[in-house]
């Protein structure tokens, strides 16, 4: 019988020296995430790791560590296969980060040394039943669509976004693998854009430009949604508090890229959106964001390496006039996505982290949960950089100083008032997650702003 667990150790023996960084690193990750379902009653597939001895009988389905060798052990190849697709370890709400995943994998090349037993960590904080039920009853709505309508084409389409006279166009983006990072030698590279990795993302629809102020301002005002829904799925995610600004600044509204919302409120308009439409919306993660722009380039723009058409396909401090501009005007990529270079920086989901963790393999689909409240990841530049910063591989940690001018204690979850150059576009993967998988999409930015 196949066991979904949620690891599988087994240790060959191997010298008692501890490889630097251990106790400190790895254990805790065991511990915490792994020893709930391997010990002592509880031995998921056979498999006890509370002490070295019973470690070493291993389990049902034999050694998941070759000491020595990370790629060939399923305890960290497991680790990098995406949440909610078999074989993925740890569960979804549980997911390590990227420097997590790679403490383990230097664990495992320097011998997979350990001593002494395991012990149990405290629970790990669960989300609320009422979040994650939300997610589960949008499922279900998800599904039951899916299974009424007849099966959909991957192409383009025009989702509305109900209750408004805007709608999201959603541009078909077919997987594929790519180098992801700037080689070292690229005109205006930064250290944190490498080192590369081959990366393997799945299929996914993308919006072919920025989200706007016509779609945006319905969620942040949210008039209809108690005369508009019967269910109460779309009233029950959580909405914006009212602005102490006027939040375009003065740049424009209509047609124009909405601005200075933070992670968490990103993720939460795609919630609401997939509970209004019936489809799973959610933020890209840094891989398929470089993935789309590059759209099968393998230069530092797409559609070259100089910067002198830059302003034909992008807004930026040469072209601007220092402001936001109109989204969709410029020339789109070859996946049809127009403002993937300039006019606003774009969140994913990922955490920021100052370099990729050094690539041992082909990945597939990483994501790079974030812990802590600073940095997260924007891509693409905006209005107010210069040439370099539009680069397909251009990274921008975020920073407590987009929020100096919030007066509110503590400061807002929803907006980033010093960010008057920060937006976000939505994805929909072909491939719909589990409900604890679409709660860790929606929820990775929750309790952490």
């Amino acid at each position: 019988m196949t066991v979904r667990w949620c690891l599988w150790i087994a240790l060959a023996a191997w010298p008692s020296a501890l490889p630097a960084g251990f106790d400190a690193d790895v254990r805790p990750l065991l511990e915490a995430k792994c020893l709930a379902c391997h010990r002592a009653g509880n031995a998921l597939g056979g498999l006890s790791i509370e002490t070295r001895e019973a470690a070493l009988l291993g389990g049902e389905e034999g050694p998941s560590i070759v000491p020595g060798d990370a790629a060939a052990s399923p305890l960290w190849t497991r680790l990098v296969v995406p949440a909610g697709e078999s074989g993925a370890m740890p569960p979804a709400g549980a997911r390590l980060t990227a420097a997590e995943v790679e403490a383990v994998r230097e664990w495992i090349e320097g011998g997979a040394a350990w001593e002494g037993s395991l012990r149990a960590a405290p629970p790990a904080p669960q989300p609320p039943s009422g979040e994650l039920g939300l997610a589960e009853r949008i499922r279900r709505r998800v599904a039951a669509q899916a299974a009424d309508s007849p099966a959909e084409a991957f192409e383009a389409y025009d989702q509305p976004v109900p209750e408004t006279d805007a709608a999201l166009r959603m541009m078909p983006i077919p997987g594929g693998e790519f180098l992801m990072g700037t080689p070292a030698d690229e005109a205006g590279r930064n250290a944190d854009e490498g080192p590369q990795r081959t990366v393997r993302v799945d299929s996914f629809w993308m919006s072919a430009h920025e989200v706007t102020w016509d779609a945006f301002r319905h969620f942040m005002l949210r008039e209809a949604d108690v005369f508009r829904d019967p269910d109460g799925l779309a009233a029950a995610v959580s909405s914006p508090t009212p602005p102490y600004v006027e939040m375009s600044f003065g740049m424009g509204i209509n047609g124009y890229p909405a601005i200075s919302m933070t992670q968490h409120a990103a993720s939460m308009y795609a919630q609401w959106l997939s509970a209004k439409t019936g489809r799973f919306y959610r933020l890209p993660t840094e891989a398929e964001w470089e993935y789309a722009c590059r759209a099968g380039s393998v230069t530092a723009y797409s559609f070259g390496d100089s910067p002198s058409q830059l302003a034909e396909h992008g807004w930026f401090w040469e072209n601007s006039d220092a402001q936001y501009r109109p989204v969709g005007i410029k020339k789109p990529n070859a996946f049809g996505l127009h403002d993937m270079h300039g006019n606003v920086w774009e969140w994913t989901l990922d955490g920021y982290e100052d370099r990729y963790p050094a690539p041992s393999g082909p990945l597939a689909n990483p994501w790079a949960v974030a812990d802590r409240l600073y940095p997260r990841v924007a891509r693409g530049g905006s209005w107010m950089d210069d040439a370099p910063a539009l680069r397909c591989g251009a990274r921008k940690a975020s920073s407590e100083d987009w929020k100096m001018q919030d007066p509110q204690l503590p400061k807002s979850i929803w907006y980033h008032t010093d960010a008057q150059w920060l937006g976000f576009r939505l994805i929909r993967p072909v491939e719909l997650p589990s409900a604890e998988g679409m709660h860790a999409y929606w929820s990775s930015a929750a309790g952490k702003k």
